[in-house]
């Protein structure tokens, strides 16, 4: 089994899911989704449903998840390395 990029699948997953929170921020603006934004703000401080909260919740998606994608990665690695 081939190693995973942890940098690569890092930046991949953050940049995703940013750009998921950010299209949700802005749609929620139009009354979609708002119980999710006002879920998902008490974890993302600054996160709104307005034009800057969804930029602001974008900026907190990308830092987690590019952790989370490292840490998969470095699991994944340390899995395939065993075997």
């Amino acid at each position: 089994m081939e190693k995973l990029n942890v940098k690569a699948l890092a930046i991949a997953l953050g940049a995703a899911w940013a750009i998921c929170v950010l299209f949700l921020g802005w749609v929620s603006i139009f009354g979609w989704g708002t119980k999710i934004v006002e879920m998902m703000a008490s974890v993302y401080i600054g996160f709104a449903s307005t034009f800057l909260g969804g930029i602001i919740g974008a900026g907190w998606a990308f830092v987690d998840g590019a952790i989370g994608g490292a840490i998969i990665a470095c699991v994944y690695n340390v899995i395939a390395k065993k075997r």
